[in-house]
């Protein structure tokens, strides 16, 4: 009866989602962003002792490996086969784009900056609503703009004597994740959440080697790979700190790609996304436990700009839907 039981109880957490449930989708958040968190920060410590291709492509085959294990007992590997292959892997692009440019300036910007750049990404959905999806961009949505680009202002400062084009990197990698969230609840809604992230795992992999083998059969130069290392070195030494660091970050990795993914397909986005900004508290915090590092009174007051700002944005989003 047990083993029956839990079979089923499996599949219907890894299978796509048959109703909504906010109580559920606010939860998986919740763990999402905990853990997310934790792992950028731990990528920003370990980012002196590896390189973001040999992070990727180790993490990547931890997994994929745990994606095969948690399909096997969860019902089949058919669980990884995508129904709209197109938007599935469209989606690990954004993802991918994504990934390099927030983790590219990690060793040179705190854990706040990297935060706050990357949840712009409510203001970017915004920005594209009119010209991809056709939708109207009203006085509120200008506002949220106004309001989200004024706080990013005060997290970066770019007025003052040590601001670096590389603090506009995580914005960037704000913009494809803004990308990758409308890809997943518009055309990717009745995926498997271990379809999603198997995709994404193979496209890191994929990634990663390219990157490995550009930069081992064409380095550049040695003052470039001072300056940048961990997006310009390929293949440095490996260790088995590494490898661990590999596993735990895979670990972390799928289990917030996971909860993140089953969440937006199980509860209204518009209700949804003001809690992603859970994101930059648990940031904040875990930045002070590991780096001893506290946002100044300006970039807390900016953080709490932008996330009003994406409050504003998507609650617009509800009222224009249950308008129509």
């Amino acid at each position: 009866m047990s083993i029956k039981n839990d079979k089923k109880m499996n599949v219907s957490l890894f299978n796509h989602p048959k109703s909504d449930s906010t109580l559920t989708a606010l939860i998986l958040v919740l763990i999402a962003t905990f853990v997310l968190a934790f792992q950028d920060s731990l990528v920003k410590l370990m980012s002196s002792d590896t390189s973001f291709w040999q992070f990727q492509t180790l993490r990547s085959l931890g997994n994929l490996s745990f994606v095969l294990i948690l399909a096997m007992v969860s019902g089949g590997i058919n669980l990884l086969v995508p129904k709209n292959w197109k938007a599935v892997y469209l989606r690990s692009i954004f993802l991918l784009l994504c990934m390099f440019f927030f983790f590219a300036g990690a060793p040179f910007l705190t854990v706040a900056q990297m935060a706050a750049g990357l949840y712009t990404y409510p203001l970017f959905i915004s920005l594209l609503a009119g010209p991809i999806l056709g939708e109207k961009v009203g006085v509120w949505r200008y506002g949220a703009l106004a309001l989200g680009a004024i706080g990013s202002s005060l997290v970066l400062s770019p007025w003052s004597n040590d601001f670096s084009t590389v603090q506009l990197l995580p914005i960037i990698a704000g913009f494809f994740y803004g990308a990758n969230i409308l890809t997943i609840r518009k055309a990717c809604r009745n995926e498997s959440p271990l379809a999603l992230a198997f995709a994404a795992g193979l496209g890191f992999l994929i990634f990663g080697l390219m990157g490995i083998t550009i930069l081992s059969l064409f380095p550049l130069s040695s003052s470039i790979r001072e300056t940048m290392p961990f997006v310009a070195i390929g293949w440095p030494e490996i260790t088995l700190l590494i490898v661990g660091f590999a596993i735990l970050s895979s670990i972390l990795n799928l289990t917030g790609n996971i909860c993140i993914s089953r969440a937006y397909q199980t509860a209204d986005a518009s209700w949804l996304a003001p809690m992603d900004y859970s994101y930059l508290i648990f940031a904040a915090i875990w930045s002070r436990i590991i780096f001893n590092q506290w946002p100044s009174e300006q970039a807390l007051i900016g953080m709490a700009m932008i996330g009003l700002a994406g409050g504003v944005t998507t609650w617009r989003e509800k009222v224009k839907a249950e308008s129509t």
